[in-house]
This record gives structure tokens, C-alpha cells and sequence, in this order.
């Protein structure tokens, strides 16, 4: 993928944006569902067990899922600074705590928050933002790390590797990610590692949320990407940027199908530069024929989904998988409080660069 050929999510396609017309408008959630989950927790970014192509995996015929989880203090905002990822698993039409994926043990990072999880050939990898300091606790500094394990014969993954980063420093393209102090929808991004495979020749990507290096605009997103050589993940320019009109585009992943290459990515409307603060929070995307572009807005916007206009919070942070199944989770109730639990899984339906949404997916209707 050459940088001459970067997709760019303009002004001119947010300026399209048309609230009370959106593509597909999510359906509304009165209460919020807490399953067979923990009432002391809150659970929010959450992503399914993938093989190579992204589709979802069974293990040992379970149905596990992950998602980031934090005790409930009072206070959601706080959740941030304890977070930890936990296996929830998909049983009976409810969900269920699973507990943490990794063990406890001594890491440079203070927290845990969102990536993806490949299996492949009995091993699970987790790809994961190593968020925060070990040596001082509430900041904001973010790395892209990795750790692995065997499915044991109880076809539990066991015997975690040391998590390590995938990569070393931020590279030439994107600003660094290591300021301790800021606040969420301020600060600058290296988070959200989500693998990817080209079907076209097998080249393996990570595809994460960041910022553009070198931009003269407070506003500079970018769908940052990594690929696999002979000696480890390497950066590389971004897939696209929203250099002007954005400041993040959180969940960066990438989807194979019907020939085509999907980016997509959540924003929300407070992260819009001032003058497109009318574009609703929602997910977005770009399409194109192959990696190397050139990428082109999704709905000749790039909105895909949007939440109900009289409820512009009501949920976050959607993550596609190949089978165009949409989780999030639910972020503020019709009365003003937090959700904290899964949202309904969503189905999506693309041709070329039009997308909408199909239904419901088959597990949320159970």
C-alpha cells in the first residue's frame, strides 16, 4: 500500500451527513440487560474470537467473546483506569463472566483496554492497548501489545506467554501516544490493535486507531496499520485519515467480503471538528478494491450506522466481523445512566460501497 493512494474522510463527505436521514438507524434500548453478568461491573468494548478470515470461532463449542470490564465505582467515567480484559461467553440467549483472560503479574502498563483475538491451529493471540504506567497510575500513555496461548486439553487457552509489544516507538506517520494527563476525546491515539489477513496474498495486518504525525489540525484521526515481515509487525502509513474533521476513529478494523476491502471505525460526535458537530456518533466506514485503495466513503458519506436521534449516546464503540455481525455495548439509557452491558448484536448488509442494516442478528432475537 503506497501513501499516494491513503484514503482521506473529508469535510465534504461529513457535510453530506443528514442526521434524521441516516443509512441505518440503530433500533432503541429502554432498559439495559445485564444478563447472567456480574452486577458489580460495568462491560463495554467487547470483540469476538476470529480465525485468519474473521470469522467467529468456536472453542471446545463455546461460544467466548471479549470485553473490557471494571468494577462499578459510581462513576463510569472512572472505568477507564481499572480496566480488564475478561472472557464473556455467549450461553442460553444471556451472557456470562468468564473472568480475565490474562493472569495477574508484574507489566510496564497500568490497564488493559481494546483489541481483537485470533485463533489459529490451537493457539489464541490477544492483541491488546497496554494503557497507562505501571510507575504512576491514571494516565493515558498507549502501546500496542501481544500475548499467546495453547488450547489446553480441556479446551481451555492456558499457560499465557509474557505479553510484549508488537511494536517499538510510533513510527514516522503517527504522533505518539505518551502523554499522561488528558481527558477521553482529547487525547491522541495508539490503541485498538484489530488483526487482519489479505485474502489477495496472505499478508497479515493490524489495523489500530491513531494520530496523523505532522498535522496542523487539533482534529487528526487516523486508521493506522502494521504488517507482518520476516522479523515482526512493522508500521506502515496509514490505511486512511481524517486529518481536519476528526479527532478519533476508535476500533479501527478491517472486513473481507464480496470481494471488497472494508475499514471501519466508531466516532462520536463531540470528536468532530467544530462545523461538523451535526454528524451523529456511529459507525463509519471507507471501501475499496484492494489494500492499496484508493478507499471511498461508505454511503458516499461514510456513515453506516447511527444511533436514534433522541438518543445520540445510546450505544459505542461497533466492531464488524466477516460474518457482518455488529456488537457494541449499551452507553446511556433513555433515563440518563450508564448501561455497561452488551447491546444487541446487529447485522449489516454491504454491496460494493452501499451499506445498511439488515436486522437484528440471530442471537440477539433469541
Amino acid at each position: 500500500m503506497t501513501a499516494g493512494r491513503m484514503g482521506i474522510w473529508t469535510a465534504e463527505h461529513a457535510r453530506r451527513i443528514v442526521p434524521a436521514s441516516a443509512v441505518a438507524v440503530i433500533p432503541g434500548i429502554m432498559a439495559s440487560d445485564r444478563s447472567a453478568l456480574d452486577a458489580g461491573r460495568l462491560y463495554w468494548d467487547m470483540w469476538p474470537v476470529q480465525d485468519a478470515a474473521g470469522h467467529r470461532v468456536l472453542i471446545a463449542g463455546r461460544d467466548l467473546w471479549m470485553a473490557l470490564t471494571a468494577p462499578d465505582r459510581g462513576d463510569p467515567g472512572l472505568r477507564h483506569f481499572e480496566a480488564k480484559i475478561h472472557w464473556i461467553e455467549w450461553l442460553d440467549g444471556r451472557w456470562h463472566d468468564r473472568g480475565p483472560v490474562l493472569p495477574d503479574g508484574d507489566a510496564p502498563y497500568e490497564r488493559e483496554w481494546a483489541g481483537s483475538a485470533l485463533c489459529v491451529d490451537g493457539v489464541v493471540s490477544l492483541f491488546f492497548t497496554a494503557a497507562g504506567s505501571a510507575a504512576r497510575g491514571g494516565g493515558y500513555q498507549q502501546q500496542l501489545w501481544a500475548a499467546h496461548a495453547q488450547i489446553g486439553a480441556d479446551g481451555w487457552p492456558e499457560q499465557w506467554s509474557s505479553p510484549a509489544p508488537l511494536v517499538t516507538g510510533y513510527g514516522p506517520h503517527y504522533m505518539a501516544a505518551d502523554a499522561h494527563d488528558g481527558e477521553p476525546g482529547r487525547i491522541k491515539a495508539f490503541r485498538d490493535p484489530a488483526y487482519f489477513r489479505d485474502p489477495a496474498d496472505g499478508s497479515e495486518y493490524i489495523a489500530f486507531t491513531a494520530s496523523l504525525a505532522g498535522s496542523g489540525s487539533p482534529f487528526n484521526g487516523a486508521f493506522g496499520l502494521a504488517r507482518k515481515g520476516a522479523s515482526g509487525w512493522v508500521l506502515t502509513p496509514p490505511c486512511l485519515h481524517a486529518e481536519g474533521v476528526n479527532n478519533e476513529l476508535e476500533r479501527a478494523h478491517l472486513v473481507f467480503h464480496g470481494k471488497h476491502y472494508y475499514a471501519f471505525w466508531s466516532t462520536q460526535t463531540a470528536t468532530f471538528s467544530p462545523g461538523l458537530r451535526h454528524a451523529p456518533g456511529g459507525l463509519y466506514g471507507m471501501v475499496a478494491d484492494s489494500m492499496a485503495g484508493p478507499w471511498q466513503p461508505l454511503n458516499s458519506t461514510g456513515l453506516v450506522l447511527a444511533n436514534p436521534a433522541d438518543r445520540p449516546l445510546q450505544t459505542y464503540s461497533w466492531f464488524v466481523d466477516a460474518s457482518l455481525t455488529v456488537c457494541s455495548f449499551v452507553d446511556l439509557l433513555p433515563d440518563g445512566s450508564f448501561g455497561g452491558v452488551p447491546a444487541p448484536l446487529l447485522q449489516l448488509d454491504l454491496q460494493g460501497d452501499h451499506a445498511t442494516l439488515r436486522a437484528l442478528a440471530p442471537e440477539a432475537a433469541e
